[in-house]
């Protein structure tokens, strides 16, 4: 460090001594330095505060900090302060509680005001309104406790008569603006309010942006014009624009979406080659009215040493263009960006030079640069002083408060820094001064020093910042020379400051003395300048100021900048006069100027080449305005590389930007409509694909694909990004043994492929490229899933491999996590060992309140007795502390949607019992019906849990080839379960014949077995019948069978009991040929035979439905292999029997078929698409006769069919128009299901077009119905009789509905069991009220309910008795009268009173033993048998959860769908 004492006049600035009597000194000690400090504008109020751990104070200076009181009204308990932003006298003090402060005169009078809850801490606890400052929002934190744990949401309140009152606007917040919370501004209503708010599951992929123009009723925007996206994680105003951040389920980028009225959002691109926007990765900088500024951290940057990318927008903040590369940022995203103040288009940011450095001990080396055309990419320029390059220190290491570099003054600019190759330590810097705005600069001060300036840049004022010191520096001639004032105190500067404008000649310095005490020094420099300037315009030779332009060009002539020449009439430096007019800001005059070169720049996707030409970048692609290129070879009217800077307000001259004609080559559109379908063979080595797979597109992703992995059963890995059209292997992957792959069904980019060493490979583009890393150990040899990946933190994961220097075939296995994979072996943290299964619990709708949750299994065991059981631990610091054991004796685990299920044994008897939790950290016992004890040696299958409850298959025979089970619901907590269906079919391997269909609510296909009791008596072979419930599993009847076949011609089978039967997920080669789509609405295809039982799969045709499987046709002969793509739109089907050198494909759901010869005959054996069922495009795979070990994929495209894209009207005022129906599905005499009656959008069959992007199936519920028997099923421990009542089972009591209170402590009453409960879907109103008995009042609630059902007195009891009884009469006399007196004697009973649909399927309770399963049952026992050493699992990916699609079972590759049960050692 330089010594401020050894200054001489070899200095480059001349200093002397001023006199004391020029200037006014204030000082005032403090016990602390404040927190905070700022000036009310526009007058000399300055408030501070200070705040410690023991109390919170306020005080108020009302002349420039010459004099302070104490604010008395918090009384020791501010805790902070806040300046209203749009009213120069108003500020609110917040308490620590629910009191707070306001003042509406700059602080000279405050009033108290309560709100309901303390202020919030997780976002800005206020908004305020740009045009009523009477409006502000209030976020307040509302915080309980749950036994060790405190649970926090906010909520957020609002006032319109500053804080008079305050109501409640919306619960669960996670950020409140105005629309018109900023001036620029003007779209909206005066009460427009936007919340991005979370839904029950706080979890950010559900959190949803919501519009209200009356701080009551919502909507929620449809972003992309059709859609309500979720997963918004920012909202903010930026000058005319509002901003909303979403991060969608799948990817950890970010889309910006962008509005200038709220009702249109436009989704911002940014260019080609760009890496997306990263979750807290990116910056919006400070923008101009015309244009938006982000920086975003670059994909390529070292975590040691972040760097960005700057880019601009177009003038409505949609299209962004690049600026500069590597510019330097920190870990918090402030980034070293910044425009002068008052003077359009000059930005000064920092570079970072030494961005690809690898090695983390390097610092980063800082480089400043210029530009005066507003940051356009081929402008910046190094600062100069005396020709040599400075560069300065900015927003990530600014040492004040307030701007870095400049004020309102025109043209001063200040920063301390160094020449030189790069920035040198802050001590090694010094004061350096410009004054034209940048252009030039020159050392002002030796040493670092903080700054500001005062009088409209009259006078400049430094205090030295290495140190403590005692006295202060001023200029009064732009820096040239400097004057010392003595402060009369020695203290560390911490701030210096005066008014926001910069036009007062008073300052304020905040520092620390040697004792740690606080000081805040007033200066006051009025006198140094008494006279107040002069201007004459006339006359400037006589004038105290001089027309002083923003830019000169090399003549030293007005240059042009942004379109215009912007002067001022600015103080001449040897002017001894005060050019500031207090409280009134320097005024900007501007002279417009022809349009030349430079006032242009490269359009979105463009880039400059080697001439300086905008050109189209490599691989980038154009858009097409809506009707052009419609056929090969058209041209079109597009871009010319060009466009004017935003902001630039040029006219005539040169004209760039005009469009030029282009060809349809260049355009980023579905390819014009030839007629023809597009096919491609590709040959392999191998039989067939070990396994292949898709990869999901994000809602939020900038770039979609149809990204295709393949594995052969040659360890080779291929690659596809356009859905099989083209194959690759990964260059990194050469030479590489592979012995698994991994897609992370959290982040769909990222893929991890596994060696048999500790070296794995992990991709995070979609397999565009490979980087090797380390993991603590080789995988584990027990066949236990290598990777769990967290649901939202794309680098956390657990790895479980050997234990370490294990040499023998029986190594255990150990569980690690990371947090970066990047930091190598030492990132990963050991977990527990001798483990058979580790997961982050945090589940899509499990109310998980800790990211560090972690479930394992461990294995205990013990010799004397010998006894082999398995724990289940939790912990949430990564086990470095005693991990919580739920259960000492469990078979296993799953994690599903909205559930934990264990399987443990009980100590007592040895039965297996099953619990629930839905927050990870409380279970329930499972209650099942009477007389389900389940011994140890079998198991049970967790099914579904999507529709709040939990379906469970039971076995309840367990001898192998003869299996089958009971089918059981849980209610809406998992805890208690009901017979749904028993005799449901299984295999040995734990499959169920169970599958819901994901396009329609309720809808659920099961194969039920006929002949159970002869098949349990004497193992007979099987005899199944296809079943369909509609209802959520509470009714179910036989499929419905055509009347006809393909051929025309009646089916032989006639009897009752004839139906459709269909081969379901036990015969299944593929688990993920599923009945139906996610997107086809209604819409499911099966093999199977018409008659009273399912036959052979060799004698099945091939059938579809388009109404949910109310009505089926059958489509072909023979057995099919089907796929969706479009939505539905189109379905393509090959036969599976024999070799195919044909398709078939039908573009109307079925009702014709046209074929498709796609070249030599192929033995095919799947036919695949994205997982969404979105795309045209559709891979073939198959062998040709006599290929021998070969294989072929068969890309067929079919977007050449039609080049028309289907309308969609979200409008129902336009819906007549476009080329979707509103389809409700049919049921038997109503429309209701789960009571009401929904709208689903399904495209019009007969329209020629295609969807294209995804439409949300999902229209509306038009109605909520009355109540009916189809919206209650049995309660616990009651089960239907043959009148279709739900009795008490003999021996066993009611369930205690008094337990209902504690569950939820805002219910005043419950109700004595009468034997039914509602369905947890249904949402019927009125009607039957089935589930209510007598009600009696909830523990000490008794004068609530007292209240609620008081009874009538007076008049109120005469109405109530005397018009019921008129009205009845009345009704009667006409009914008798009208209706009935002529028709008396014909009434008729029997078919008009029929029984029931539930007597036809009476619930019975079945004596069985039950045992667990997960999500996706891949082996039935795997942890059982993996105890007993005899394990045998399938290879992944060939479950149903693989391609991250359909089906109701979770995803195998975490491990969700792993059977727990059975550890029975004679088992196989």
């Amino acid at each position: 460090m330089r010594l401020l004492g050894l200054l001489t006049a070899a200095a480059s600035a001349l200093v002397t001594l001023a006199s004391a009597s020029d200037v006014k000194v204030y000082n005032k000690e403090f016990a602390r330095p404040p927190n905070f400090l700022f000036y009310f504008e526009d007058s000399p109020v300055v408030m501070s505060l200070f705040v410690d751990a023991t109390k919170g104070e306020v005080w108020r200076s009302p002349d420039n900090g010459a004099t302070w009181e104490i604010v008395k009204s918090p009384d020791g308990k501010a805790m902070d302060i806040l300046e209203h932003p749009h009213d120069p006298k108003r500020a609110i003090i917040l308490g620590e509680g629910k009191t707070h402060w306001k003042t509406s005169d700059r602080g000279e009078t405050w009033d108290e005001f309560v709100v309901p809850l303390p202020m919030s801490t997780a976002q800005n606890t206020l908004s305020f309104h740009a045009e009523k400052p009477d409006y502000v929002l209030y976020a307040g934190r509302d915080c309980k406790r749950e036994a060790i744990f405190e649970i926090c949401e906010d909520h957020t309140y609002y006032t319109i008569d500053w804080f008079k009152t305050v109501n409640l606007l919306k619960k669960r917040t996670r950020s409140c603006i105005f629309a018109k919370g900023r001036k620029n501004f003007v779209y909206g209503e005066e009460k427009t309010v936007m919340c991005v708010a979370d839904d029950e599951s706080k979890f950010h992929e559900h959190r949803v942006l919501e519009v209200s123009n009356n701080f009551k009723d919502w909507t929620a925007p449809k972003f992309d014009g059709i859609n309500v996206l979720k997963g918004v994680n920012g909202l903010a105003a930026v000058e005319k624009f509002i901003v909303a951040a979403l991060r969608s389920k799948g990817t950890d980028e970010m889309a910006l979406y962008v509005t200038e009225d709220v009702l249109v959002w436009t989704r911002a691109e940014f260019p080609h080659d760009h890496g997306g926007l990263k979750e807290g990765a990116y910056t919006i900088l400070e923008s101009t009215p015309y244009s938006i500024q982000v920086d975003v951290l670059s994909a390529d940057s070292n975590p040691y040493r972040p760097s960005g990318s700057m880019f601009t927008s177009n003038s409505n903040g949609t299209y962004f263009t690049r600026n500069i590369d590597h510019t330097n940022r920190i870990e918090e995203g402030l980034v070293d960006f910044e425009k002068i103040e008052g003077i359009e288009g000059i930005v000064l940011v920092n570079i970072v030079k030494n961005w690809d450095t690898k090695d983390p001990r390097k610092k980063k080396q800082i480089m400043s640069r210029i530009s005066f055309d507003d940051g356009r990419a081929d402008t910046w320029q190094p600062l100069k002083a005396d020709d040599k390059d400075l560069h300065l220190y900015s927003v990530t290491g600014f040492r004040n408060m307030g701007r870095v570099y400049s004020s309102k003054a025109p043209g001063l600019v200040m920063g301390v820094g160094n020449t030189g190759d790069h920035l040198e330590e802050y001590t090694d810097g010094d004061l350096y001064i410009s004054d034209d705005a940048g252009l030039t600069w020159r050392k002002a001060i030796s040493e670092a020093h903080i700054y500001e300036f005062g009088g409209s840049g009259s006078l400049l004022l430094a205090v030295y910042d290495e140190g403590p010191t005692d006295e202060a520096r001023y200029s009064i001639d732009y820096g040239k020379t400097w004057e010392k004032v003595d402060l009369g105190v020695k203290v560390h500067a911490r701030i210096l400051t005066t008014t926001p404008d910069s036009t007062s000649l008073n300052f304020v310095i905040v520092g620390i003395d040697k004792n740690k005490k606080g000081h805040v020094i007033s200066l006051d420099f009025n006198k140094v300048l008494g006279r107040k300037c002069k201007l004459d315009k006339e006359n400037p030779d006589k004038s105290d100021f001089e027309k002083w332009y923003a830019r000169y060009d090399e003549d030293k002539k007005p240059d042009c900048l942004m379109g215009h020449k912007e002067f001022y009439w600015r103080r001449k430096k040897d002017a001894k006069c005060n050019a500031g007019d207090l409280y009134k800001e320097p005024e900007v005059e501007e002279e417009v100027c022809d349009c030349q070169e430079h006032d242009f720049e490269c359009d979105f996707n463009f880039v400059r080449d080697e001439d300086g030409k905008c050109v189209l970048a490599p691989g980038a692609k154009l858009g097409i305005p809506p009707g052009e290129c419609k056929k090969p070879g058209d041209k079109y009217k597009g871009p010319s590389g060009y466009r004017k800077i935003p902001g630039n307000t040029c006219k005539g001259g040169v004209s760039k930007d005009e469009k030029m004609e282009r060809t349809c080559d260049e355009a980023n559109a579905t390819p014009p409509s030839t007629g023809e379908i597009k096919v491609k063979f590709k040959e392999f080595k191998g039989k067939m694909p070990l396994h292949y797979f898709y990869l999901d597109n994000a809602e939020t992703s900038s770039k979609m694909d149809e990204t295709v992995f393949m594995r052969t059963e040659n360890q080779e890995i291929w690659v596809s990004h356009d859905g099989g059209l083209e194959w690759k292997k990964p260059s990194e992957l050469d030479d590489v043994r592979v012995v698994d792959i991994y897609n992370n069904p959290y982040h769909y980019d990222h893929i991890y492929v596994l060696t048999g060493s500790k070296e794995f490979y992990l991709s995070t583009d979609r397999g565009r490229s490979f980087r090797k890393y380390n993991a603590p150990s080789p995988p584990n040899r027990e066949r236990l899933p290598v990777l769990d990946f967290h649901p939202k933190n794309a680098g956390w994961l657990i790895w479980i491999g050997q234990e370490p220097d294990c040499k023998s075939s029986k190594c255990r296995s150990v569980a690690y996590a990371t947090r970066d994979v990047s930091f190598g072996e030492k990132a990963w943290d050991p977990l527990v060992s001798n483990v058979g299964k580790c997961q982050w619990i945090r589940g899509q709708k499990q109310k998980v309140q800790s990211e560090k949750l972690i479930f394992c299994a461990q294995i205990e065991e013990s010799f004397d007795p010998p006894k082999v059981s398995i724990q289940l631990l939790s912990s949430e610091d990564f086990f470095k502390s005693d991990p919580i054991i739920h259960f000492d004796d469990i078979i296993g685990f799953a994690k599903m949607e909205e559930f934990i299920v264990v399987a443990s044994v009980n100590g007592t008897n040895g039965y297996l019992k099953a619990s629930t939790s839905i927050d990870g950290r409380t279970f329930a016992p499972a209650r099942f019906p009477h007389n389900l004890n389940v011994p140890h040696q079998t198991a049970y299958t967790v099914l579904d849990s999507n529709t709040h409850a939990v379906f469970l298959h039971v076995t309840t025979n367990d001898v192998e080839g003869y299996e089958y089970g009971s089918l059981l619901k849980s209610n809406s907590n998992g805890t208690d379960y009901v017979l749904s269906l028993d005799g449901v079919n299984r295999n040995e391997l734990g499959y169920v014949d169970f599958e819901k269909m994901h396009s329609l609510e309720g809808v659920i296909l099961v194969n039920r077995v006929i002949n159970k009791e002869d098949v349990a008596k004497k193992s007979v072979p099987k005899k199944l019948r296809t079943l369909i419930s509609r209802n959520d599993g509470a009714l179910w009847t036989a499929l419905k069978p055509p009347s006809k076949d393909s051929n025309g011609k009646s089916y032989s089978c006639s009897s009752k009991e004839c139906s459709l039967n269909l081969h379901h997920y036990t015969e299944r080669t593929d688990p993920r040929h599923t009945f139906g789509s996610p997107s086809g609405v209604g819409l499911m295809f099966g093999i199977g035979n018409v008659g009273e039982q399912l036959k052979g799969f060799a004698d099945g045709d091939t059938f579809m439905t388009r109404d949910g499987g109310m009505t089926w046709t059958e489509v072909k002969k023979g057995q099919y292999l089907w796929e969706f793509g479009d939505q539905g739109s189109i379905i393509v089907i090959v036969d599976r029997s024999k070799p195919a050198d044909t398709v078939y494909y039908t573009l109307d759901e079925g009702k014709s078929w046209v074929d498709f010869k796609f070249g030599e005959k192929l033995k095919v054996f799947d036919i695949s698409t994205v997982p969404s069922d979105t795309s045209r495009k559709f891979i073939l795979w198959g062998r040709k006769e006599g290929g021998g070990d070969k294989f072929e994929s068969v890309h067929l495209d079919f977007r050449g069919i039609t080049s028309q894209q289907c309308v969609f009207a979200e409008d129902e005022r336009k819906q007549d128009d476009d080329d979707f129906e509103l389809w409700t599905p049919p049921m038997e005499g109503s429309d209701c299901i789960f009571g009401h009656v929904t709208q689903y959008n399904r495209k019009i069959p007969s329209h020629r077009c295609y969807v294209g992007r995804k439409i949300p199936t999902f229209h509306k519920i038009t109605k909520n119905c009355t109540c009916t028997a189809a919206d209650f099923e049995c309660d616990y421990n009651y089960e239907r009789v043959s009148d279709n009542s739900c009795k008490l089972i003999p021996g066993l009591k009611p369930p205690n509905h008094e337990e209902t209170c504690s569950a939820n402590p805002d219910l005043i009453e419950w109700y004595v069991p009468t034997g039914f409960r509602r369905l947890p879907m249904t949402t019927c109103q009125g009607g039957l009220e089935w589930d209510k008995g007598e009600s009696r009042p909830c523990p000490g609630k008794d004068e609530e309910y007292d209240r609620k059902h008081r009874g009538l007195h007076g008049a109120g009891l005469f109405m109530a008795i005397v018009i019921p009884i008129v009205a009845a009469a009345a009704v009667g006399w006409y009914v008798w009268t009208q209706l009935l007196r002529r028709r008396f004697g014909a009434i008729r009973l029997g078919e008009e009173n029929r029984e029931s649909p539930f007597v036809q399927y009476p619930i019975i309770a079945v004596a069985a033993v039950i045992a667990v399963v997960s999500a996706i049952p891949s082996i039935v026992g795997a942890i059982g048998r993996w105890v007993g050493g005899k394990i045998t699992r399938q290879r992944r990916y060939t479950t149903r959860s693989s391609f991250a699609r359909r089906g109701g079972y979770s995803v195998v590759n975490t491990d969700e769908g792993e059977l727990l049960g059975s550890d029975d050692e004679d088992e196989v």
